[in-house]
């Protein structure tokens, strides 16, 4: 049995105002002519399908017309879970209906956690494989909020509460596997998903990875995974790795660069196949659909990275960060003229000498359109002369809220 573990795909997201449907478009296309160029038997999908709960008519065709293609192919099952970019009730919305192309769609815990539990069978209906398709799994539903904790009580009912949701349906899993093994059906391998911060995961800037939980918690220890999991499908860092340098758990990562400090990595779908219940596993890499880069340095250097680039006749979208010691109030102007005759974009600029003198020159008149969420939190901390040993507690509340924010799904009635 061959599965495909792939997830993030963010579709919908766009690259400072540049749309990215091309991209999408084309990776979807790849990956239907890996299935079928690599007889895969099965698709786990494992989180952020879309980058916001309320995807675009664009996005939406997208994810249809892949799953059409794919369910039509020799792929007989796909599984798919919400991460914490989805809208659970929007995936969840035409599950029923995806049963039909056994697309098989969790989008959010409910109170029976064999809800979870997808037995995979081949055209025989000899059962091949059993899946653990666990979510991303929200705050609210592993964890009741009492009044008076701390961050390490709050942290440790987090992963508590993960750990026992884990165990809960492997272990239902697990008995389904013991029942086929009594019945003739050896060697069936388990599988589980996630959508998480595992411990040791890497990131890179600009990525776009949302921090998930309060206080301390965003790295989960690979010891909250039951060890009945042969492969454990992961999703969430956009950085293809193994946790903890345990082969049989692993991140597949993003299919495309999601920002300019993922330009540099390869990307990657990952290949396993089961004789038995012992995996094989095999990264294939993914083309580069639109090449990014970032230039950084003075304008001489930044000047002659683009010539290079232009007489290699790229197309590349570049993000560029003037470091110089001179002011250059036209570097847009400059910048536009080197590019000129080229299919190369300028998504973005940083004249870093130019903010600085900026910022200096008008502090007492920033507006909130100069900084983010956390800046203003900080700001209002200082403002009030809040000692040092409060603003743990004030700051893991503040995070806590907007993580509530982040985590509303935007299609519940």
């Amino acid at each position: 049995m061959k599965i495909l573990h792939t997830s993030d795909w963010h579709l919908g997201r766009s690259l400072y105002g540049r749309k990215r449907y091309d991209e999408f478009s084309a990776f979807l296309d790849w990956l239907g002519d890996t299935i079928e160029n690599e007889s895969i038997d099965a698709l786990v999908i494992a989180g952020d399908i879309f980058d916001t709960g309320t995807p675009g008519n664009r996005a939406q065709k997208l994810y249809y017309q892949f799953l059409c293609r794919a369910s039509n192919s020799c792929c007989r099952h796909i599984v798919v879970i919400a991460g914490n970019h989805d809208s659970p009730s929007f995936l969840n919305a035409p599950k029923e209906l995806l049963k039909a192309l056994n697309v098989y769609v969790t989008g959010s815990i409910t109170e029976k956690p064999d809800d979870e539990v997808i037995v995979l069978c081949d055209e025989q209906k000899k059962t091949m494989a059993i899946v653990c398709a666990v979510p991303y799994l929200r705050d609210r539903d592993i964890r009741t909020a009492e009044p008076g904790e701390t961050i390490d009580e709050k942290n440790a009912k987090l992963v508590e509460g993960i750990k026992n949701h884990y165990a809960s349906v492997c272990a239902i899993a697990d008995k389904k596997r013991i029942e086929y093994e009594k019945a003739g059906f050896s060697d069936i391998p388990l599988i589980a998903t996630g959508h998480l911060f595992a411990a040791g995961g890497k990131t890179v800037d600009d990525d776009g990875v949302r921090e998930l939980y309060v206080g301390s918690l965003t790295h989960m220890g690979a010891e909250i995974f039951p060890p009945c999991i042969d492969y454990l499908a992961l999703g969430h860092l956009h950085v293809p790795q193994c946790v903890k340098n345990t082969e049989h758990m692993r991140y597949c990562g993003s299919p495309i660069p999601m920002g300019f400090g993922e330009a540099r990595h390869d990307k990657k779908v990952i290949m396993v196949e089961f004789n038995g219940k012992i995996p094989a596993i095999r990264e294939i890499k993914i083309p580069c659909f639109q090449a990014q880069e970032k230039i950084t340095g003075s304008l001489d250097h930044i000047q002659k990275r683009i010539a290079e680039l232009k007489h290699s006749h790229s197309n590349a979208w570049l993000e560029i960060e003037y470091t110089g010691k001179e002011i250059v109030a036209n570097l847009r102007e400059i910048l536009n003229s080197d590019i000129a005759d080229s299919e190369m974009e300028i998504r973005r600029i940083k004249n870093r000498p130019a903010m600085e003198r900026v910022i200096s020159a008008i502090r007492e008149d920033e507006t909130l359109d100069d900084l983010d969420h956390r800046d203003v939190f900080v700001r209002c901390l200082d403002a009030s002369d809040v000692p040092d040993n409060d603003r743990e507690e004030l700051t893991a509340s503040y995070n806590e809220i907007i993580i509530s924010l982040y985590e509303e799904d935007v299609n519940a009635e």
